[in-house]
């Protein structure tokens, strides 16, 4: 019968896993980033995050227990999403606000787990293991919030701007309509299609 430490051992086995995983991860979201403050909040996060993993080997000392990793398949997801994300958007102005995107779903994912791990250490009576991820965790909502920040004043308004110029563009070309032709026995109209 497995116990509440099983599945905070096990829990903490994954995140150890994603910690290590989010520090090679944060130098190519940083580079791919084209909005200095981006780029500046990314690599000092990188710095937080290697600290997050030596926080979970001390964690791991406080359940008297060797650090291991259990690979963290849901973090695997969220990265290799984000690699795509920065494939798709490279040399767009929307590559900012693509790259919150995808470092917000890796932050809210740690702030579930350490939400978790934090309670549960609680639960176990372990201080130290409670108050390290505690630790963590408020790292990881300060991480998300500098984020959310930079969405709001910068990212996704350059993401916008350029959108709007492009519609400026498409509204200067000419409108061509296009007919179908309808099937037999139905009474609908044809559809105008904007061509562009």
């Amino acid at each position: 019968m497995k116990t509440l430490k099983d599945l905070f051992l096990d829990e903490l086995a994954d995140m150890y896993d994603a910690e290590k995983r989010v520090v090679r991860a944060l130098p190519k979201l940083a580079k791919a980033a084209t909005c200095e403050d981006l780029n500046a909040a990314l690599l000092a996060h990188l710095k937080e995050t290697e600290g997050h993993v030596t926080k979970l080997e001390q964690v791991f000392r406080a359940c008297d227990e060797k650090a291991r990793s259990k690979t963290c398949e849901a973090t695997v997801g969220l990265l290799k999403e984000g690699d795509a994300i920065m494939a798709d958007f490279k040399g767009s102005p929307a590559i900012n606000a693509a790259l919150v995107s995808a470092a917000q779903k890796v932050e809210h994912h740690e702030m579930a787990s350490y939400g978790c791990l934090h309670e549960w250490a609680e639960l176990l009576n372990n201080e130290d293991a409670a108050r390290l991820l505690h630790e963590i965790l408020e790292e990881e909502r300060a991480a998300n919030d500098t984020l959310t920040e930079l969405a709001r004043s910068t990212c996704n308004q350059m993401a916008l701007d350029e959108s709007e110029d492009e519609e400026s563009d498409d509204d200067e070309k000419p409108v061509k309509k296009q007919t179908g032709s309808r099937p037999s026995g139905t009474n609908r109209k044809p559809a105008a299609v904007l061509v562009k």
